[in-house]
């Protein structure tokens, strides 16, 4: 017996060993400058959160004046900008805003959700969508001046608390 429990605890740790999965290394960006361009730049009131949770950790922040090139090295459409964060638990939401285009930017940023009611947010409404599959919830607001998507896999609660933190 004692010798099978010797033979065995190799496998055991070897097999241990190679199937365990590592924790994906998250790269973090400091969203502020990108945020302070923008609010010298564009044309609109840029939609900046305020009085994130500690533990947030932002990872993309994006300035894109018009006719630069944006991802797809083709010249976008509208003055973009972009914020995207992971929560503590490793879910991410995005806040998207642009001046042109509102239909094309609210399509790519909620996975072409569609219509699922509103939400009322310090006293504003936002109109929620929702993606095909049922994954991605997305809140939005527009106005004249530019619209806001704010997106992530999760409940329209949490995206309307990200969206009450907007100044």
């Amino acid at each position: 017996m004692i010798a099978v429990a010797i033979l065995l605890l190799p496998v055991v740790l070897i097999y241990w060993f190679f199937s365990r999965i590592p924790e994906p290394k998250v790269n973090a960006v400091d969203w502020a400058p990108v945020a302070q361009k923008a609010q010298a730049e564009a044309p609109y009131p840029v939609a900046v959160p305020q009085n994130l949770p500690e533990r947030w950790t932002a990872v993309r922040a994006r300035w894109i004046p018009i006719g630069q090139p944006g991802l797809d090295q083709k010249p976008v459409v509208g003055n973009t900008f972009q914020l995207g964060f992971l929560t503590p638990e490793r879910v991410y939401i995005g806040l998207d805003q642009r001046d042109v285009d509102p239909i094309g930017l609210i399509r790519a940023a909620s996975r072409g959700g569609a219509p699922d009611g509103e939400s009322t947010v310090a006293g504003q409404i936002w109109k929620r969508l929702v993606s095909d599959d049922g994954r991605t919830r997305s809140i939005v607001r527009s106005d004249r001046a530019s619209a806001v998507v704010i997106s992530g896999d999760l409940p329209y609660e949490a995206l309307e608390a990200f969206a009450a933190t907007i100044k």
